[in-house]
C-alpha cells in the first residue's frame, strides 16, 4: 500500500468507465473483505473543474476511511455515489487549507445525516487545536470527536480492520503520509476441523476468528485456520 494503491487507484486515475450494471447503486457495491479505494481528489493550491483538493477514501466491510479533506470533497465523495456515514476515521497529513479546508462542511453533513457515532481524527501534533478552530462556524455536532495525534517519527494505529501506519515525510511543516493494511484470515481447513472432531456449529465462528468453548472443550481459531497466503 505504501507504494502503491494497486489496481483500484489505477482504474481512478486513469477515469476507466464503470459498466452500467455497477454505476446505478455504487454504495452497494463494495464486497465483504474487499477494501475499494477511490482518489476524491489530487488537485494542489487550487480546486479546478474536474479536479478536486486532495482527498483519498476507502471502504472496507461497511467502515470508511479519509485521508485529507480539501476543498469540496463532500461534493466528490456524492458525485462517486459513496456516504458520508460509515467514516468512522480521517487521517490528516499536514494542515495546509488545500488538505484540510473542507472539513467544516463534510462535519455539518455527517451531522445532518443524525450520526451519533464517534468520529476519529488522526494527525499530527497540533491536530485537536486546528480542528477546533475550524469548528468555529460548525460547533454543534451531534456525534464526538476523538483525536489522536501522531508525534513520533511513525506509529501503527488498529481500528475496524485496518492496520494503519503514519510516517514522517518531508515537507516544509510537519507531515505524515499513512499505509493500510488488511490482515487476511487463512483458508478453512475442513479436514483439520474434522481429524480434530470439532462440531460443525463452531466451524463458523471459528472462521471468523473467534475462540469457541462448548460442553467443556475449547476451540480456537489456529486449529482450524491454514497461514493467510502471502501477495
Amino acid at each position: 500500500m505504501r507504494a502503491c494503491l494497486k489496481q483500484t487507484v489505477l482504474d481512478t486515475l486513469f477515469q476507466r468507465k464503470i459498466p452500467d450494471r455497477l454505476s446505478k447503486k455504487p454504495d452497494r457495491i463494495w464486497r465483504k473483505n474487499v477494501l475499494d479505494v477511490c482518489l476524491l481528489g489530487t488537485g494542489g493550491m487550487m480546486p479546478l473543474p474536474g479536479r478536486r483538493l486532495t482527498a483519498l477514501m476507502t471502504r472496507y466491510n461497511g467502515s470508511s476511511l479519509l485521508i485529507d479533506c480539501g476543498e469540496g470533497t463532500q461534493v466528490a465523495i456524492k458525485e462517486k455515489g459513496w456516504s458520508f456515514k460509515p467514516i468512522d476515521a480521517i487521517c490528516f497529513t499536514h494542515y495546509h487549507a488545500d488538505h484540510i479546508s473542507g472539513l467544516p462542511g463534510l462535519l455539518l453533513t455527517m451531522g445532518n445525516t443524525d450520526r451519533r457515532e464517534p468520529l476519529t481524527m488522526i494527525g499530527p501534533k497540533g491536530l485537536e487545536r486546528v480542528v477546533n478552530s475550524l469548528r468555529v462556524i460548525c460547533p454543534e455536532l451531534p456525534f464526538p470527536i476523538v483525536f489522536h495525534e501522531v508525534t513520533a517519527p511513525e506509529e501503527v494505529i488498529e481500528m475496524n480492520g485496518y492496520k494503519i501506519t503514519a510516517f514522517r515525510v518531508q515537507h516544509n511543516i510537519t507531515c505524515y503520509g499513512y499505509s493500510l493494511e488488511i490482515s487476511r484470515k487463512g483458508k478453512f481447513d475442513v479436514e483439520r476441523a474434522k481429524a480434530q472432531e470439532i462440531p460443525i456449529k463452531c466451524w463458523n465462528p471459528l472462521q471468523k476468528g473467534e475462540t469457541v468453548t462448548l460442553d467443556g472443550k475449547t476451540y480456537t481459531p489456529d486449529m482450524v485456520l491454514a497461514l493467510p497466503e502471502r501477495d
